[in-house]
């Protein structure tokens, strides 16, 4: 197996650990991620002189040179899969993609295939990241199974990390379309009241809690004020339906992008997601909110209501800046239609 070879010069002052030195000196061109540098590091593939390093937190000095073998990034265990992908935009480094809603991402024991990732494989062919050894679509986000829109996914390394390095600081922009029960509305006392809300100008609900694990159901993902992940999500309402207003149409921007964040931050401040199995709840609609078609469609209704619309990013590779749109998938589109008639 070909294998590459990288001779790297400790720059001045340098950080205390051997991964962080190398993390900082080894060139951008080489595309190494600290995670895989900290692997090659413990695989005896970086040397000094003919030392093998294994230790991460070795000290380095200002001025050494250490060899770091790479080597060639081994085939995916995962297979190709001819599944149909709808392609929005696609160049050497990157593909955009509209992900119907019933789809997995990535293969996981629940779910070893038919997933984006297989489809993918099957439509790169051999043009893959070798991010982490193993050549693989570069997934650096991701949506929930029976959530519909939007997916930026890397082809080469250097987009990898690029597009990685954005969606870590939160300069990707996202933004979802979402039905919930309910009209959230700033002027609202109750809502006010709930802790991690907050009112911002044009109308828009902010939501600022920690995310973590629910303590007794593993599968689901709680709001907790102590330990957990920083998540904050903004909302604003496009548009009510109902006589009085029952349901509401949510434009929901993501400052983080944490497991869930949209559907268990909605249920948080009472007003869950039409269709959410786990967090939405078993909301019923008055009688006379909306019509007897309406209502039935609402009950119907057999995932959550929540499309990724709007993505952009800068370009990891020319820099320039990309935004794309996918419209509503053609269940929510309908679903729409009859609560507006």
């Amino acid at each position: 197996m070909a294998s590459t070879v990288l001779q790297v010069t400790i720059g001045a002052a340098p950080p205390p650990r051997l991964d962080k030195a190398l993390a900082r000196d080894v060139p951008d061109a080489a595309a190494l991620s600290r995670t895989r540098l900290a692997r090659l590091i413990a695989e005896g593939h970086v040397l000094r002189g003919s030392e093998p390093l294994t230790d991460p937190k070795a000290r380095v000095a200002e001025g050494e040179v250490l060899r770091i073998t790479v080597p060639e990034a081994e085939d995916s265990h995962i297979g190709p899969e001819d599944i149909p992908l709808e392609i929005v935009f696609e160049d050497a480094d990157l593909v955009v993609v509209n992900k119907p809603a019933g789809m997995v991402v990535h293969p996981a024991p629940g779910s070893p295939g038919g997933t984006l990732v297989n489809a993918l494989l099957h439509h790169f062919g051999g043009d893959l990241s070798g991010v982490g050894g193993a050549k693989r679509p570069g997934i650096v986000h991701r949506i929930d199974k029976d959530t519909s829109g939007l997916l930026v996914v890397a082809k080469s390394d250097r987009a990898h990390h690029g597009l990685a390095a954005q969606f870590e600081k939160h300069t990707a922009a996202r933004s979802y379309r979402a039905l919930c029960y309910g009209v959230p509305d700033t002027g609202d006392p109750r809502l006010r009241g709930i802790r991690g809300v907050s009112a911002e100008p044009g109308a828009v609900i902010c939501v600022t809690t920690q995310l973590a694990r629910h303590k007794t159901d593993r599968q689901r993902q709680a709001v907790f004020f102590g330990p957990g992940r920083h998540a904050v999500t903004r909302a604003r309402v496009l548009e009510r339906f109902g006589t009085p207003p029952a349901l509401a149409l949510l434009e929901c921007r993501l400052e983080t992008g944490r497991t869930h964040q949209i559907r268990v931050h909605m249920a948080h401040i009472g007003h869950g997601l039409v269709g959410d199995p786990v967090y939405g709840g078993r909301r019923k609609l008055a009688a006379t909110a909306v019509s007897t078609d309406a209502a039935e469609a609402v009950r119907g209704f057999g995932r959550q209501a929540l499309h990724a619309a709007e993505l952009g990013f800068a370009h990891p590779v020319s820099g320039d800046w990309m935004a794309f749109e996918a419209d509503l998938p053609g269940d929510m589109a309908a679903l729409l239609d009859t609560l507006r008639a």
